[in-house]
């Protein structure tokens, strides 16, 4: 009985060892493949890293290649460069004092721009100062009757003919004498000032006795004006020019009473004096 169970047991145990041979086998060959699939990958990759660093290394050597040739040519330029100054030197020497010269003109250009900047300012300033004087002397005469204004660094006196002159006509009123001599008063207290006095009319057609049209009118009325300011206060005639403006530079439109109103005028120009204006540019 022992004998036969010892019989069965040997064959039984050869087959399972003869199986489990079998399975590791059959899992290192497996394992096998892997590796040698992992080795082929890795062959192919090193294959391709080695491809790759050649052709990196050639591209390497071509940029450092360029860029010697680059350093070459810039050596070459700059020797070139040498040279051309040494030729220019020859001409920088037997030009220096007509350089010198231009860049002198060229910094005293600028100190007189700037000069003339500060001088416009100060000019600007005594304009202002001339409006304040003349608008204090006026006192408190209606703005729609008397105007006073500075323009592109002049200053104009703009009055009603209302205040001057009865219509139609170039005779002065008793009104005009004191409006006019307060105007007067700041005038002579400035007596290097220079003006003009413009007469300006409105559209409507004129014509009484000698005065043919709105151009006689005009100078009729700024000759009258002007009359007045000399014989009655005292301005220098040398300082006085009488103009006639007739209808042709109005401020409103003649389509309204209120527009020819306020083109019915008498204009007194503070005339620019250019010798005083280049004395403000003169070195204090």
């Amino acid at each position: 009985m022992k004998l036969k169970h010892l019989l069965f047991v040997v064959p039984f145990s050869m087959v399972l060892f003869s199986c489990v041979s079998t399975k590791k086998f059959k899992a290192s060959e497996a394992r096998y493949a892997q590796l040698n699939g992992n080795y082929s990958d890795l062959q192919g990759k090193l294959r391709d890293c080695e491809q790759n660093g050649r052709d990196a290394k050639n591209s390497y050597e071509a940029r450092i290649k360029s860029l010697l040739e680059q350093m070459e040519a810039l050596k070459g330029n700059n020797s070139q460069m040498l040279n051309q100054l040494k030729d220019l030197s020859v001409i920088s020497n037997s030009q220096a004092e007509s350089i010198k010269k231009s860049l002198d003109n060229i910094g005293a250009k600028d100190a007189y721009i700037q000069n003339l900047q500060s001088a416009i300012a100060r000019k600007d300033s005594l304009n202002m100062a001339l409006v304040m004087n003349l608008k204090g002397a006026i006192g408190n005469l209606d703005d729609q009757d008397i105007n006073i204004k500075v323009e592109k660094g002049v200053v104009y006196i703009d009055i009603s003919d209302k205040l001057l002159f009865k219509s139609g006509s170039y005779n002065i009123t008793d009104r005009a004498s004191e409006v006019l001599g307060k105007v007067a008063k700041v005038l002579n207290n400035q007596p290097d000032i220079e003006f003009m006095v413009e007469g300006h009319t409105d559209s409507n057609p004129y014509k009484s006795g000698v005065l043919l049209d709105n151009w006689d009118l005009s100078v009729k009325r700024a000759t009258a004006i002007t009359r007045v300011l000399q014989n009655q206060y005292g301005i220098a005639p040398a300082r006085i020019t009488a103009a006639g403006r007739s209808e042709y530079i109005p401020v409103a439109s003649n389509d309204t009473p209120e527009g020819r109103a306020a083109n019915r005028r008498t204009r007194i120009v503070i005339l620019p004096q250019l010798d005083q204006f280049f004395k403000l540019l003169e070195t204090k």
